[in-house]
């Protein structure tokens, strides 16, 4: 059977639909109290998601985009909770500037330390991180737990990221991780309430590596 539609789509080229999406978002968005160098991030984030209310309740540090530009710049490492996010953020431009896009959560030595602990892989994951990424840009959208050992690791100078990028979804721990990480004072970049994940941290980091390429 021949199926047929009468809706044509306006363009079928990538970057005109990127244009029109980035105008119809900036058009419905209307006013706002994001700073000229916070809104590409907020930006980017709606149009990964399609949703406004997410995209209001992103909350920056005052640094928060500097650090990351410059992290990006520095060629340091990207740190992401979860496979989702290391397949998703921009590799060729991280890469550009002699960065790349690490995730611990599926190492065998994550792996079995967590099991003799009895806690959670992302937990662990975070502790490798730290030893093994000096500085560097922390991706977490799916593990408030990988979030909330990354705070603690921070204020007991454990840790010493450039940037956290904490946007965990979910039910339990997910929002209250996000405002623990809000109460930080080190760069970092999250939303308030449950909303979140992958899509959306990998939207921030894509974000931030287009602003370096143009900076650099």
């Amino acid at each position: 059977m021949d199926f047929k539609t009468e809706f044509k789509p306006l363009t079928v080229q990538p970057q005109e639909i990127e244009s029109k999406s980035f105008e119809i978002i900036t058009e419905e968005l209307g006013e706002h109290h994001f700073t000229p160098e916070q809104y590409p991030v907020v930006q980017r984030i709606i149009h990964a998601s399609a949703d406004f209310e997410l995209g209001r309740n992103i909350v920056f540090h005052p640094g928060a985009i500097e650090a990351g530009i410059a992290a990006i710049l520095g060629g340091k490492k990207i740190v992401a909770d979860v496979q989702m996010v290391q397949v998703g953020i921009s590799k060729p431009r991280i890469q550009k500037f002699g960065g790349s896009v690490n995730v611990y959560i599926s190492d065998p030595d994550v792996m079995e330390e967590a099991k003799r602990l009895n806690t959670t892989r992302a937990i662990i994951s975070m502790r490798k991180a730290a030893r093994e990424a000096e500085g560097g840009i922390y991706a977490i959208g799916n593990a408030p737990t990988a979030l909330l050992e990354l705070i603690r690791m921070v204020k007991e100078g454990e840790a010493k990221p450039d940037l956290i990028i904490g946007m965990p979804v979910g039910f339990v721990s997910a929002a209250e991780s996000k405002d623990e990480l809000s109460k930080l004072d080190i760069p970092f970049i999250t939303n308030l309430g449950r909303k979140g994940g992958s899509t959306v941290v990998v939207a921030a980091v894509n974000a931030l590596a287009v602003m370096a390429e143009k900076k650099a």
